[in-house]
């Protein structure tokens, strides 16, 4: 979460100085849940399809920043070899799909990779689809949560409820009560979090991942998070009221598992401290090597990208 964070802190400033293209999407307010998502997956195993706001969950995945800021940067040492849009890369080799930006599309391959496990006699590997409140209205997402609910698939189905979808407030998205609701209807067991409580959303997807790897069906987990931020760099989020971003204030995930890991005696001021200079550290040394790598350049490209696998 601290990683993610410090990355989302230079990203930002870097494309206000006008030093990224494209669009940037940050996290924060997603944090906690982002990297509950990955802490309990199985790299090479399991299957992860994180979207534009998990950069928590890559780092607990096990993706490095380095990896990411070569996506920004166009690297040709990054996975894409710089051919890719700065959010949509991944490492199918390793379980993580590379998103396209038609939101909830990325259920219906999980989907797909899941049944294709069952016929291997895999059984015990579990999918995660990130998605937000918007994309539970988007008609991809019914006709895959649709077909994984009616074969049983080990998916986890995580919806981040950050009350808004771009600019528009969830009580103009849908009428259930509760997105859980929507979940229940698929015939998929429902979990509900407070997505700004570490200790709590981090039980919450422990339950949900351990129920799918244990058989019990999919799982449709709906974490309640604010997002503390526009919907991506380039907007002001205006339309957020003053009074739901006052009351959102002493809740940012970070702040909250700071405080949460300090009572329980897991870490002490001077080690939160040291975990934050760390990351800026290694953003910083991240963010500098992917701008001295080499962009591609397409007369020397061979255009075969799924068979390119970087060296380590």
């Amino acid at each position: 979460m601290v990683m993610a964070r410090a990355f989302d802190t230079k990203i930002s400033a870097l494309y206000k100085a006008g030093k990224i293209f494209g669009g940037v999407f940050l996290g924060r307010g997603h944090e906690a849940v982002a990297a509950a998502e990955g802490v309990f997956l199985r790299k090479g195993y399991d299957v992860y399809t994180p979207f534009i706001r998990e950069q928590a969950g890559r780092c607990a995945w096990g993706d490095s920043v380095l990896e990411t800021a070569r996506s920004y940067f166009g690297s040709m040492q990054g996975i894409s070899r710089g051919r890719d849009g700065n959010i949509h890369w991944g490492h199918p080799h390793e379980g993580t799909l590379m998103p396209i930006s038609h939101l909830g599309a990325m259920a219906s391959v999980v989907a797909g990779l899941m049944l294709a496990k069952r016929m291997q006699g895999i059984t015990d590997a579990v999918g995660v689809v990130c998605i937000g409140d918007g994309t539970t209205s988007v008609g991809a997402l019914h006709e895959a949560a649709n077909l994984i609910a009616v074969e049983k698939l080990p998916i986890v189905i995580v919806v981040t409820n950050n009350q808004y979808a771009y600019s528009t407030p969830n009580a103009n998205e849908f009428a259930c009560k509760s997105l859980a609701d929507r979940g229940r209807g698929y015939g998929m067991t429902a979990h509900e979090c407070d997505g700004t409580d570490f200790l709590q959303t981090l039980a919450t997807m422990q339950h949900a991942i351990a129920a799918a790897r244990a058989g019990e069906g999919p799982q449709w987990v709906v974490a309640e998070t604010l997002r503390m931020c526009g919907h991506g760099e380039h907007d002001d989020a205006a339309y957020i009221p003053a009074e739901l971003r006052a009351a959102y204030a002493d809740r940012d995930p970070l702040a909250v598992a700071r405080r949460q890991m300090l009572e329980k005696g897991w870490m002490s001021e001077e080690e939160a401290d040291a975990w934050e200079e760390e990351c800026r550290d290694e953003v910083q040394r991240s963010v500098a090597q992917a701008q001295k790598e080499p962009t591609p350049r397409p007369q020397d490209e061979q255009w075969v990208a799924t068979s390119w696998r970087p060296e380590r």
